[in-house]
């Protein structure tokens, strides 16, 4: 009974401790009773391939406590769809967003916005929360012939999904165009026509976690274009240049194209045929190029503030069309590198814009460093996956230089954001390499000196090397005397 009691309990040492390590780092909250939303205006804009909700929250504490912290969440289909969440409070300052859990509902996803200043009882605040949905419009009809317009539909929540109680509330719904085929109808709900705009609402006190499906039939032809995996690789030079090369895939995620293809029809088609990408004004020495090589469509604008660069692939991309291509540039390292001492700072974009409303999937950053760095410390300015460090052998290199890898998933443009990496490296190792390349161009002249200067023959005496030769040809020439000797011996 006791050695069975023993393997219980070990089991659920085994089992417990480990689940409890991979969710001790998130933050556990609990829903304050207290706040009550007086009311929540929610705007959907669904015009671009990114659903963006912004909603303005009236908080009042009904308590007797101050309230610093409130919980956001949204509907449970958007759960997974969910790629970025910041908030402000009524002033315009932004407010400190975490991924927490819920003890009341635990597996659902929150994020807890802790206000910069504390809502005194009985008071009222407003806080006002952006989240942006990717992957939320689909295709319909799922496919399309060349010259057919593409229509999107949109399933949401007519009401504010929230953990508190709204007591009033009104949703409008931005589709950006007049073709509007149908939505769905909870009265009251009123339709403009004319700006492609659908309010519902002002409805009246709901309890949390009230969901009624909302649908929204309409015609999107703006570019459904994601970006399935992006490698970007930046090498740190403290010669006085920072390159950076892009290794891009791109996908047209929109109705996929039904029946033949025309090269004259596919202009008035659906399809995507150019893009621009907005590079740091400091680039310089930018190259495009595919599998095949350069693509000379491409052009480039250089502004104070940025450098343009407008891309044209080799073909347009219909829906469930694919492409890839290479994107690089260089920048000087004073525009993004910090020194003091032997303290060394990298501050620059985490992952540049690639085209409007963009959506990367996966993206992986490689930072090479100079050789013999160390002491390495990565920033972020969101949650990111580090990998194992690697090494990277380049010229004259003996050691290798560190990479730093990072891994992200579901990045928008919101997170075009600097990270900051920080490094000891000691300023005399830069004389490592001119001192190597210094030694061996002084050996090879060395090697040159003696190969020209020193005397390689056996004997340097013209009267020695007369009489060897002379030795040599006696020598040669007595097996042929003795041969023609024997041959007359056997004729005798």
């Amino acid at each position: 009974m006791n050695s069975n009691h023993y393997i219980l309990c070990s089991v659920l040492v085994l089992f417990i401790f480990p689940s409890y390590s991979l969710q001790k780092d998130t933050p556990v909250e609990k829903i304050n009773s207290d706040i009550v939303i007086r009311t929540a205006q929610r705007t959907l804009d669904i015009s671009v391939q990114l659903v963006k909700q912004t909603i303005e929250f009236t908080v009042e504490n009904t308590g007797t406590s101050a309230v610093n912290k409130f919980l956001f969440t949204v509907d449970p289909s958007f759960e997974k769809k969910v790629t970025f969440v910041s908030g402000s409070d009524q002033s315009g300052a932004s407010l400190d967003v975490d991924k927490v859990n819920v003890v009341e509902y635990p597996g659902k996803t929150f994020w807890l916005l802790k206000l910069k200043e504390a809502i005194k009882p009985k008071q009222q605040s407003k806080i006002n929360v952006l989240s942006i949905l990717m992957y939320t419009l689909k295709p319909f009809p799922s496919s399309i012939a060349l010259n057919e317009e593409q229509f999107v539909q949109f399933t949401g929540n007519h009401y504010v999904y929230s953990p508190y109680k709204i007591l009033k509330q009104k949703t409008v719904v931005e589709t950006g165009t007049r073709k509007i085929e149908s939505y769905s109808k909870l009265m009251p709900t009123s339709l403009q026509q004319s700006d492609g705009k659908i309010t519902y609402g002002p409805y009246a006190e709901q309890s949390p976690f009230t969901e009624n499906s909302l649908t929204v039939h309409y015609s999107n032809n703006s570019p459904f274009l994601s970006v399935p995996h992006l490698d970007r690789l930046i090498e740190v030079s403290h010669w006085g240049n920072i390159a950076v090369e892009e290794n891009i895939e791109l996908v047209n995620t929109g109705a996929r194209l039904k029946g033949p293809f025309s090269r004259v029809d596919s202009i008035k088609g659906n399809s995507i045929s150019k893009f621009t990408t907005f590079l740091p004004a400091a680039a310089y020495n930018v190259y495009y190029r595919d599998e095949i090589g350069n693509v000379s469509t491409s052009s480039l604008k250089v502004f104070q503030d940025t450098v343009e660069l407008n891309i044209r692939p080799r073909f347009p991309l219909f829906g469930g069309w694919r492409t890839s291509y290479i994107l690089g540039y260089n920048v000087p390292s004073y525009e993004y590198l910090y020194s003091l001492g032997d303290q060394f700072k990298l501050k620059m974009r985490i992952v540049d814009h690639v085209f409007d409303n963009m959506i990367i999937d996966e993206a992986v950053v490689k930072i090479i460093l100079p050789e013999r760095s160390y002491d390495i410390e990565l920033s972020t300015p969101f949650p990111v996956t580090r990998l194992d460090d690697e090494s990277y052998y380049s010229y004259l290199d003996a050691q290798g230089r560190p990479v730093v890898v990072l891994k992200m998933t579901n990045i928008v443009e919101n997170h075009i954001q600097d990270f900051e990496l920080n490094y000891k490296f000691s300023k005399v190792t830069m004389i490592f390499e001119p001192l190597l390349v210094c030694l061996v161009l002084f050996i090879v002249f060395i090697c040159a000196i003696i190969y020209f200067h020193a005397d390689f023959t056996i004997s340097s005496n013209d009267e020695e090397v007369e009489t060897v030769e002379e030795q040599v040809k006696e020598d040669s020439s007595k097996p042929k005397r003795n041969v023609k000797s024997i041959g007359k011996m056997k004729r005798t």
